[in-house]
């Protein structure tokens, strides 16, 4: 852990500006003195790098015409001088780069944290329609830009306008009609870099979003790999990814080509203005107007003039680029988090597990309901079925209850009180889910199946909650046991292993509350037997929802809903249905069919 000192804390969500700069100048909070050194010694840097040329003139003109005898400053002394400017100029630009790139790597490691944490923490909402691979890139490319914009780009603008201003004023001590002449192409370059500045900064800004959509069809095609061989469609993602790509060169050769024409057009006219000051210079070295020790100071020092007037244009494509990256990580941490801990009622003790739906309605984009008028109860260690065809809503109705969405119209009471009363880090504490899609971290099984608690778990606990998921005996035929590291999403299991290992993490966390999203979809008939049997006396005690598609599966239930277009339209036991006409027994009917024929099959064989 990093020292508080070295890396201060901050809201970065309260640093944020609709004007980028002051956004960025936030963003450097506890860190601007360290920064400040940085510039402070570029200053140093820079005044000993223009003394250096009126060291220069005041050798040329005062020194080397006296004699020897009859020099005030012998030549040794003003060679030690020219020695210790150089000193003090290379030492003021490491100490400047050195400084600037500490401060730019704090402000990007607390950045990147912030960052991270901040993705956690909002609201499936927004992760509904994110793309991963865009929230990667801006995560990774464009927080590495922004790093380089502090670190290089934006003390480059501080070394820009200081050469700029010591060296224009030293010129004007010199002779203020050569300082004059020396600047008379600034307003022209000026003026071109200011066109250029906004064509590159809409083209990047293009081309950043481009790359975000490279990213996406990137990791899309990796964490798919196995759908795209089994259906032989490489062909088809090769032309897919090369449209993308072509679409990111073309953005890419745009900047380019903008790039290319500012720099001959501000090289030609820096290089005339340079070549107009040395013929004026010397025009009047020759008349006497200055001395030849002006002249040549004067030289040198306009040479640092046009460094910066040509050194611009890079200065502004990079400036843009940090710009125009630190509008898309603003972006993310524009978006409002979820409220965690926000609720007046404190989870201190375990739920009693009693639900009750009152008139629920909801609906993702308050236009279209995808649950309507939705009123059930759920008594304490009762188990609630939801059956029902492909989108009638069931897995939406559970996503209710853990507050991952908050219903539209209606209430839900848990344990008599209103869900919103319940902070959602306290409320997610005591429920347990096993989601219809599996997901396991490459880390061990061991790891994967205590990830759900967060307190040190025994070796018999991680054991018994396998027993209860019917897998322990499946992890012990493995070489390594519960040491067997689990392959990218669990790739090296199979679906049923996956599901199982899901079920047991859940199972440690011992919640009040059980949720079973089709959680025994990818098993087979005698595991999903085993998994019924070792949650038989887990149930007890604990209000358990169960969503299922097979009739063997709710049968056993306390009470079945039976959703259809987002509306219960049956509901009781299994024997209740039964006695009913409508989607229930007609599922049960077309499954009893299945099994009929699959069983006659099997005979025939």
């Amino acid at each position: 852990m990093q020292s508080p000192t070295l890396y201060p804390p901050l809201d970065l969500q309260k640093t944020l500006s609709r004007y980028r700069l002051v956004g960025l100048w936030r963003l450097m909070g506890g860190f601007r003195l360290l920064y400040l050194v940085a510039i402070i010694s570029l200053a140093v840097a820079t005044i000993a790098k223009t003394t250096t040329y009126l060291l220069l003139r005041y050798f040329i003109d005062e020194i080397l015409p006296v004699a020897p005898e009859a020099r005030a400053v012998p030549v040794a002394v003003v060679a030690l001088g020219f020695v210790a400017l150089a000193l003090v100029q290379a030492g003021g630009t490491f100490l400047s780069g050195k400084w600037a790139a500490r401060a730019a790597d704090g402000i990007i490691l607390r950045l990147r944290n912030y960052l991270f944490d901040h993705l956690q923490r909002l609201p499936f909402t927004y992760h509904d329609h994110a793309q991963t691979g865009e929230l990667v890139q801006r995560c990774s490319s464009d927080v590495v830009t922004i790093r380089r914009f502090i670190a290089d780009q934006a003390i480059g603008v501080g070394r820009i306008v200081l050469l700029f201003g010591l060296n224009f004023g030293a010129i004007w001590v010199i002779n203020p009609r050569l300082a004059l002449y020396s600047v008379v192409a600034t307003p022209v370059v000026l003026t071109i870099s200011i066109i250029f500045f906004r064509k590159i900064h809409a083209t990047y800004e293009a081309h950043q979003e481009q790359e975000g959509k490279l990213s996406t069809t990137l990791q899309e095609n990796l964490t798919g790999i196995r759908v795209v061989k089994a259906f032989a469609r490489q062909q088809f993602e090769k032309e897919r990814f090369e449209q993308d790509n072509a679409a990111q060169f073309g953005w890419g050769r745009r900047l380019v080509k903008l790039h290319g024409a500012y720099w001959p057009i501000t090289e030609i006219i820096s290089s005339a203005q340079m070549l107009f000051v040395f013929f004026i210079g010397a025009v009047m070295a020759i008349n006497g107007t200055i001395t030849v020790g002006d002249y040549l100071a004067a030289a040198g020092l306009v040479i640092w003039i046009i460094w910066p007037m040509q050194n611009l244009g890079r200065l502004i494509v990079q400036t843009s680029m940090g710009l125009v990256s630190y509008t898309r990580v603003a972006e993310i941490l524009a978006e409002p988090r979820e409220p965690l801990d926000e609720g007046q009622v404190s989870l201190t003790r375990p739920l009693r597990g009693r639900v009750e739906f009152r008139h629920v309605s909801f609906a993702y984009d308050n236009h279209t309901p995808v649950l309507s008028d939705i009123s059930f109860t759920a008594e304490p260690g009762q188990t609630i079925a939801l059956l029902g065809p492909t989108g009638s809503g069931k897995s939406t109705l559970v996503n209710l209850l853990p507050r991952f969405y908050d219903c539209t119209e209606g209430q839900i009471l848990l344990d008599g009180r209103d869900l919103r009363q319940y902070p959602r880090r306290d409320l997610r504490r005591q429920i347990g889910i096993v989601a219809q899609e599996s997901f396991l971290f490459s880390r061990t099984i061991r790891e994967n199946i205590a990830y759900g608690v967060d307190r040190p778990v025994t070796q018999e606990e991680i054991e018994a909650a396998a027993r209860a998921a019917a897998i322990h005996d499946v992890i012990l035929s493995f070489p390594q046991g519960y040491d067997t590291l689990v392959g990218e999403r669990g790739v090296t299991l199979s679906g049923g292993q996956k599901q199982r290992l899901t079920i047991a993490r859940t199972l440690l966390r011992n919640p009040a509350i059980l949720i079973f999203d089709d959680a025994v979809s990818a098993v087979d008939t005698e595991t999903e037997a085993h998994i019924h049997a070792a949650l038989e006396n887990l149930r007890r005690g604990r209000t358990t929802f169960i969503i299922a598609h097979r009739i063997q599966t709710v049968m056993q239930a306390d009470k079945i809903l039976v959703l259809d277009r987002g509306r219960i339209v049956q509901q009781g036991t299994h024997a209740e249905l039964m006695a009913q006409k409508g989607i229930y027994r007609r599922i049960y009917d077309m499954q009893a069919q299945v099994a009929r024929e699959t069983s006659g099959i099997k005979m025939a064989a």
